[in-house]
């Protein structure tokens, strides 16, 4: 069967199969379609970032879903949790996001939200795909005053500020707190300078010019230089990098140092033990988290689940085991007793409270971790073999893997977008990781390239 979703939505160059007009609106027809399940009137909030081809698939989607009888509540620019909390909190039957978070301008993809705010699963998104390619819905055609109609939400901005702000604990302030804020010139344009000035700072700001084409353009939590030296520049407290859509934050300390998504879940899960308030002591983290965070997690007792790639699949470890924080390496953090996905404001906000609450730097903070040398390499390959049907590779692995036993971590997995084979290995000794991430690389471009 053909397929549209890979791991995080629908994402593609735009104006190119499937980031089409076409396609999105047949995505909005479907979308509507499976939300229509109670005798009332149904209703799709949909949001984006602020690439120039954001208009043209907002516009196909808003088309598709009045199509089917179903109302739209247009958002605008706003990141992509501030949709997940607008879904839930507008009791929409479901939230769209037009977006393709750090990629570049050029790309762009769609997202959606069920009516309980955390990303649709994977058999409703296949559920979309069979109606769109088997054309199940194309004679479902309402009519009269039973098409949908579109509604522009203008005080949604403000709604999503003061969630945020009731996320910071009532008796702390950052008054004092100097910050630099890079928004990528992306979703958190407005909203994230807005919230931390609210609470008390002074806000220094990078990229808050968004011009359609210039989204993640070296700025934002990609390309963290710019950031890093504004940092040291303003003397900064703290420096604080989002992406194009803003559902992770990447910070850099006073001294201009990066911290990453591993640090920080260390640093909040010590304070949520701290406080008795991190659930059933456990954190959820991918495989690409540095061996630095299990041990750090392991003094304190705390237990680590690692799960596949993607906040979706941490997100969905941690509802079924009843959890409540856990993320990603690239600064996805999930802070479920606030909200549904990972918002890389509310996160800042709550390492933020840390700080101020312990009165400590984050760079003390973050000192309690050690990482490990870890090596990530890409290589393209003609098609995705699976690599136990490559005798020759599967040997080569298990003789690295052996070598490091104890000592180091090999991951090798497929690119959920491109035909790449990612090559992760990390250990206690940088140049003997990287000797054997580059001759298994080496191996992968003989036999699979």
């Amino acid at each position: 069967m053909q397929k549209l979703f890979g791991t995080d939505g629908v994402r593609g160059t735009a104006n190119v199969d499937p980031i089409t007009a076409e396609t999105a609106l047949q995505i909005g027809r479907a979308t509507a379609y499976i939300c229509k399940d109670k005798d009332h009137r149904h209703k799709i909030v949909i949001g984006k970032d602020t690439r120039i081809s954001g208009y043209m698939l907002e516009s196909a989607l808003v088309s598709g879903i009045c199509s089917m009888g179903v109302d739209v509540l247009l958002i605008g620019p706003m990141p992509t949790p501030g949709i997940a909390f607008i879904t839930r909190s507008m009791r929409a039957d479901a939230g769209m996001v037009i977006s393709a978070s750090h990629n570049p301008f050029q790309d762009n993809g769609i997202k959606i939200f069920s009516r309980d705010g955390f990303k649709l699963p994977d058999h409703e998104e296949a559920r979309i795909e069979d109606l769109i390619f088997n054309q199940t819905i194309d004679q479902l055609r309402p009519t009269a005053d039973d098409i949908g109609k579109a509604f522009r939400i203008d005080d949604a901005n403000g709604r999503y500020i003061v969630f945020l702000k009731n996320t910071f604990p009532d008796h702390l302030t950052l008054e004092g707190m100097k910050l630099v804020i890079d928004c990528g010139n992306g979703a958190a344009y407005k909203v994230a300078p807005a919230v931390f000035s609210e609470l008390g700072a002074e806000v220094i700001t990078i990229g808050i010019s968004p011009d359609g084409k210039n989204i993640n353009a070296g700025c934002g939590s990609l390309y963290p230089e710019k950031l890093q030296q504004k940092v040291l520049d303003e003397q900064a407290h703290i420096g604080i990098a989002f992406d194009g859509d803003a559902d992770r934050a990447i910070f850099v300390d006073g001294a201009g140092n990066v911290v990453d998504g591993d640090q920080i879940m260390a640093i909040c899960a010590l304070y949520l033990q701290r406080h008795k308030s991190l659930k059933k002591n456990t954190v959820v983290a991918t495989v690409m988290s540095n061996m630095g965070l299990e041990k750090v997690l392991n003094r304190a007792d705390i237990n680590l689940i690692r799960s596949q790639v993607g906040d979706r699949y941490v997100v969905e470890k941690m509802r079924a085991g009843g959890f409540n924080f856990g993320g990603e390496q690239s600064g996805h953090l999930i802070f479920m007793d606030h909200n549904t996905t990972g918002d890389g404001i509310l996160s800042a906000l709550q390492v933020l409270a840390v700080i101020v609450a312990e009165e400590r730097s984050l760079a003390d903070l973050a000192s309690v971790m050690e990482i490990f040398p870890q090596i990530l390499l890409n290589v393209p390959v003609k098609k995705k073999t699976l690599v136990t049907e490559v005798p020759l590779l599967c040997r080569q692995i298990a003789e690295v893997e052996k070598k490091i036993e104890g000592r180091g971590r090999l991951l090798i997995r497929y690119s959920g977008t491109e035909n790449k084979l990612r090559i992760m290995l990390e250990g206690e000794n940088y140049d003997e990781i990287k000797r054997y991430a580059e001759e298994l690389a080496e191996t992968v471009r003989k036999l699979l390239g």
